[in-house]
Formats: structure tokens, sequence, C-alpha cells
């Protein structure tokens, strides 16, 4: 910038000096001005804006100590599908107890609807309560992801079990099982039952449950085998694992398909109210019903021949390896790297695989032999 003077030169004072100050103090205003925009522009780059965007996990690099004592007074929470279901009850329940082991603090929140986003509230107030850990059986892997990438960001470690989330928004998966040897199985199980012939149907829990429909996924691909090219998929229903939906489901199905053979339903809510209306009807004893149950459940529907067999994993032992999960998480045991080990109480050693993914095992299958072995 050039700036002229017309005005007189002030008397006894030198013209090189005017200029001099003139020019200084511009200098110094426009460098001020500059300064002021350059901050202005950066205004976001903050530490607290920075992780308030939410990117996933908190710290990429960080190195697991295996070795780290388990912290003490540490506050974790299950969020499942819904509260109130019998089996989230039991794999909860059972979390809360193992935390107990470890000197944890522990409870259950949640929705009592098993809708896409009802979960989203419950994580931002347990972000508001900073919980050192978020164990989260997710309603849809989509839902949930940013408010669960905000908690990750203030070092909340989150662990999805039962149905995970997308995998950038967890540190780690308990699984049941295979996700593969979950959803081959049921097939094979019904096809034991009905000869591997004629029209069959799935009863799934929402549409949205990321675990359902990775098991059907599975269950559409062992039906395209040789061996069951006599049986055809007709429908998947969904009775939103609420016990009187999946009840009408399974009389809707029943009604639209008279000649169908067979129905899975790999949810405990859902096989439990198939079991029900089939009992009372005309199609027991003609109509073959399988899936995932728990014993306590189906027992009466195996001992009257409502159903044959059926197969769940210990939803008891899912809580309490997802709970250990957490803490060794949460006291730097482990950062959900594959290959990494920890300690799982009476559970023993485990180590985390592909993506972030601790498998608790194969899944048991019951009928009218074994039901009775069995508590839950």
């Amino acid at each position: 910038m050039t700036i002229r003077s017309r005005a007189p030169r002030p008397t006894g004072r030198p013209a090189s000096r005017l200029t001099t100050g003139l020019a200084a103090r511009l200098t110094a205003t426009a460098t001020a001005g500059v300064l002021a925009l350059s901050l202005a522009a950066c205004g976001g780059t903050t530490k607290e804006s920075s992780s308030a965007s939410g990117g996933g996990k908190s710290d990429k690099n960080a190195t697991a100590n295996p070795n780290a004592p388990m912290k003490k007074g540490l506050k974790i929470a299950f969020l499942p599908k819904q509260v109130n279901n019998p089996y989230s009850t039991i794999v909860d329940n059972a979390g809360i107890a193992a935390a107990k082991e470890f000197g944890a603090q522990a409870k259950e929140v949640g929705p009592s609807d098993a809708s896409a986003s009802s979960q989203v509230s419950y994580i931002n107030t347990l972000i508001q309560q900073r919980h050192d850990a978020i164990l989260i059986a997710a309603n849809d892997q989509n839902a949930v992801c940013n408010p669960l990438k905000q908690a990750m960001s203030q070092d909340i470690k989150v662990v999805a079990y039962d149905s995970d989330t997308n995998p950038a928004c967890r540190d780690v998966f308990i699984n049941q099982a295979s996700s593969e040897d979950i959803g081959r199985s049921q097939v094979k199980l019904l096809a034991d039952q009905i000869g591997a012939e004629g029209e069959i149907a799935i009863l799934s829990a929402t549409a949205n449950a990321t675990n359902q429909n990775t098991w059907i996924k599975y269950m559409q691909d062992e039906l395209k085998k040789p061996e069951y090219s006599k049986m055809k998929l007709v429908k998947i229903a969904y009775g939103d694992d609420d016990d009187q939906k999946s009840f009408q489901q399974t009389q809707g199905l029943l009604q639209a398909y008279p000649n169908l053979k067979g129905i899975i339903s790999p949810t405990t809510v859902g096989i439990a109210a198939a079991a029900r209306y089939i009992s009372g009807s005309q199609y027991k004893g003609k109509v073959a019903l399988t899936g995932l149950g728990t014993p306590n459940q189906m027992r009466k529907f195996i001992k009257d021949g409502t159903v044959e067999k059926f197969a769940l994993w210990d939803p008891a032992n899912l809580g309490y390896l997802a709970a250990y999960a957490a803490g060794a998480l949460a006291s730097g045991q482990i950062t959900g790297k594959q290959g990494e080990k920890f300690k799982a109480g009476k559970l023993g050693e485990r180590t985390i695989g592909a993506n972030g993914e601790i498998i608790l095992g194969p899944p048991t299958v019951f009928d009218k032999n074994n039901i009775d072995d069995y508590d839950f």
C-alpha cells in the first residue's frame, strides 16, 4: 500500500522520521489484522473441536500391554437391542456379574423397542456420563455408527456383542460363533427334519439387525448347494423381536403358503412365538420349526413334539466374555488388533481375530435327549 500525503510537514521534525513512524504503525496494524484473520480461519482445529467431529478409534497407534493390571472402578454399560428380552437379560446380567469380578461398575440400559435408531439417545447419554466402555448389540449397524465414533474419539471403548456394528465404529466384536457356521447349520437342521424338500420360510427379528442379516445371507448361500435343490425359500418375514408380532407373522406365513414345510427363526423371541402358535394349531406335527432359542423357552415345545431340535450358544458366557473384553480394552491390555490376547476369567485366554472379532465358540444343538441338562 502506498500513502501519499499533501499535508504540510510539521516544523522541527525531520521528514524521514515522520515517514518511518507512520509506516511502522501501518505495518503493525496490517500485520495484526492478518494474524486475526488467520486465527479466525483456523477456528475448529483445537483439540476439543477436532475430537468432537468423531473419527473412529481414538488412537490407532496405541500399543497393548497384556501385563497391565485390570483397572478398578471402571464404569461399563450394556446396551442391548431392547430391554426385557429374555435372551438379552441373560446376556447382560451375566456381563454385569462378570464386571464385579474385576472390580468394575456395570449396568444395563436400553430401549423397549428394537427400531433402528432407538439406541442412539442411550449412547449419547452414556458419553455424557463418561463411561469407560459401552457394550452394544446393534439394532442397525449404521444408525449407531456416528454416536459410537463420538464415544471412541473421547477414549470410551466400544464392544459390540451378539449383533455387530460397522467395524469402524467399535474396538472389538464378541461373536457368539462363526456367523457362517450359524447360518449354514440352520439350513442343515431344517433339511434333516423335512427330508431336504419343500417350501420353507424364515422368521427374522428386525430388517436391519446385523446378525440376522448375516446369518440369512449364509442360509441363502447354503440353499444354493445341490443337496438343497428341492428346498425353496418362499418368504423372509420380520417379527421385530416382538412376541405378538412374531406370533402373527407365523400365522400369516402358514396361511399365505399352505404347502409350507418348515420355518427357521434365528431369534429367541421369534422361535418361541412361532412354537406357541404352531403348538395350538393344525400345523403341529406337519410344519417343522427350528432356529435359535433358549432351553427354558423351548423345553415344553420339545417335549410336546412341536419342535424336534434347535440350537444356541450359552448366552451367559457371551455376556461374561463381553464384559472381560471391555475391561481389558479400558485397562490397556488390548487395543482390538488381530493377534492380541487377554484373560477372560473362567473362560480362559482369548485371542482377537481378523476385524477385531472374538468368537465365543460353536453353538449347541438341543433336542429331547439333552434339553433337561441345561437351565437358561
